[in-house]
């Protein structure tokens, strides 16, 4: 007899562990980097962990349970020589049985089953332990195998040779193999448990399966120290754009190393060194042009107030003037007076600019408020007012007349007669709606009209208004800490619309030029 081959494996022969499962995380958003770092590097660790415990599996069992057949086979074969072939050709039941017994006995852990024939050609068996093993345990393919012969060639020099197949019984694995006696003999069969062999590997499985949780845990360990490596200059830098985004440009970052991370932070640092030095530039150049307009407006105050005075006099005596100086006169009058509000509102815009307007805060009735800027101004007839007596508000009595001069003069100027004005409250706020019924602002120049000297038809840039009106009366709601916006009225005119605090105290105590804080490097 050669050595034996196996032509064919079936049932029992185990299964490979199968390769990780990725997990797909759909529609989930990521917004940390911290954890999506930390799940991939858990996600390499586990498919190293698998892959690695998968083929240390598979590798052992193999080893484990080529072994093992090995051993038990090489030792069938080797007893089928040394005890079945010495047999007779026609060997009785004991002779079978005891030779059976001789060679379990003999075997590493395994039972023994032959068959032989009797004179008549009636098969005869003899087996080891009856209880463990009969011929119901042996599979028709490896009885089949077994007994075929074939035909000796020079590849093949035996008729028969060892055949082998796993099996399962009762939940336990076992190893079936048989051959046959070479010119007439006894067929034999071994029927051997794998059990122990089974729990070894289930035993290496579960040492896989722990070393693969915890190289998992150690990945995601080393994934945080990892991203709390790389992301604290991130942070850093994140909070350093912070700084720099609230107006704190002596911001900088202390760079070490020579990595990428060092190359930002030094790029960050030449990006605010550069902006620092052109806000700079900027708020002088700003500031200069600040002191300009006011130091102007100062020098203008002392030649317009002799010029405002000349132009009353003069005005005074229009009457008695030779009626070809009378127009140049009455040009000279109006002239003066509309210079002489730009100067005042060049004066006001300076402040608001400077950061110096402050409020003057008292508790006012509105609707007292409004009738006296209406009347001081002589609109009554023209202006229709909407206001309850009672609604007070903590206010500064100036701006607001300044406020609504504006918006009241504006409507009657560019809108349609009539105006109506009207005054309410929403909870702790006042709202004051100022609507004309002319033919509305244009949608183009619609986000403009609060914009300093800005003037809808540039066709006709000299006008009797100054473009400051509605730019000072915005900023006067701003310091009361409210707003003014604009809208077309559906049904035809343009409505503004004041909202003011009640309550102007907090306003008041909150400086509008905050210090930003010291300037300094970044954490």
């Amino acid at each position: 007899m050669d050595p034996y081959r196996n032509p064919r494996r079936t049932a029992g022969g185990g299964a490979r562990p199968s390769a990780a499962k990725r997990v797909v995380l759909a529609g989930l958003r990521w917004t940390s980097l911290r954890l999506r770092l930390v799940v991939v590097f858990a996600a390499v660790a586990l498919t190293a962990a698998v892959s690695a415990s998968g083929i240390a599996y598979w590798l052992n069992r193999e080893a484990v349970l080529t072994r093992t057949q090995d051993s038990a086979l090489e030792d069938f074969q080797q007893e089928m020589q040394n005890r079945a072939a010495e047999l007779p050709l026609r060997p009785s039941e004991a002779e079978l049985q005891s030779t059976a017994e001789l060679m379990a006995g003999d075997s590493p852990g395994y039972s023994v089953l032959l068959i032989g024939t009797r004179d008549g050609g009636k098969p005869i068996v003899g087996v080891s332990d009856p209880d463990a093993f009969t011929m119901d345990d042996v599979p028709k393919s490896l009885q089949n195998a077994v007994n075929d012969k074939q035909k000796v060639t020079s590849g093949n020099k035996y008729p028969y040779h060892v055949f082998w197949q796993r099996v399962e019984r009762g939940g336990t694995p076992y190893l079936v193999g048989g051959t046959r006696i070479i010119g007439g003999g006894p067929t034999g069969y071994l029927f051997k448990s794998l059990d122990q062999e089974r729990t070894d590997l289930n035993s290496l499985a579960w040492s896989l399966g722990i070393a693969t949780a915890l190289a998992l845990v150690g990945s995601a360990l080393l994934a945080h120290a990892a991203a709390t490596t790389v992301l604290k200059p991130v942070q850093r830098l994140g909070e350093a754009a912070r700084q720099l985004g609230e107006g704190r440009f002596g911001t900088r970052l202390r760079v070490s190393g020579g990595d990428e991370l060092a190359d930002l932070s030094r790029t960050f640092n030449k990006a605010a060194e550069s902006l620092q030095k052109k806000v700079a530039d900027m708020s002088a150049r700003e500031e200069s042009s600040r002191r300009f307009v006011a130091d102007m407006s100062h020098e203008l105050r002392t030649p317009l107030t002799a010029l405002t005075a000349v132009t009353e006099v003069l005005e005074d005596e229009a009457d008695s003037l030779d009626p070809m100086i009378a127009p140049a006169v009455a040009l000279v009058v109006s002239e003066t007076r509309r210079l002489n509000v730009l100067v005042e509102n060049l004066m006001e815009v300076t402040r608001f600019d400077a950061g110096t307007a402050r409020l003057v805060l008292d508790d006012v009735d509105v609707a007292d408020q409004v009738t006296a800027c209406i009347d001081a101004r002589a609109w009554l007839d023209a202006v229709d007012l909407d206001a309850e007596r009672g609604i007070m508000a903590r206010l500064d009595p100036r701006r607001l007349d300044v406020i609504m001069a504006n918006l009241i003069g504006n409507a009657l100027k560019h809108g349609g007669s009539p105006v109506r004005v009207a005054v309410r409250t929403e909870d702790d706020w006042l709202v004051i709606e100022v609507r004309d019924h002319g033919p509305g602002i244009p949608e183009d120049v619609l986000p403009h009209v609060f914009d300093r000297f800005y003037k809808a038809s540039a066709s006709r840039p000299r006008s009797e208004g100054s473009g400051l009106g509605l730019s000072i009366a915005r900023e006067n709601a701003h310091i009361h800490g409210g707003d003014i916006t604009a809208a077309n009225v559906p049904d035809g005119g343009a409505m503004f619309v004041l909202r003011l605090p009640r309550d102007g105290a907090e306003a008041a105590e909150g400086d509008r030029d905050q210090d930003p804080g010291e300037e300094g490097d970044a954490p």
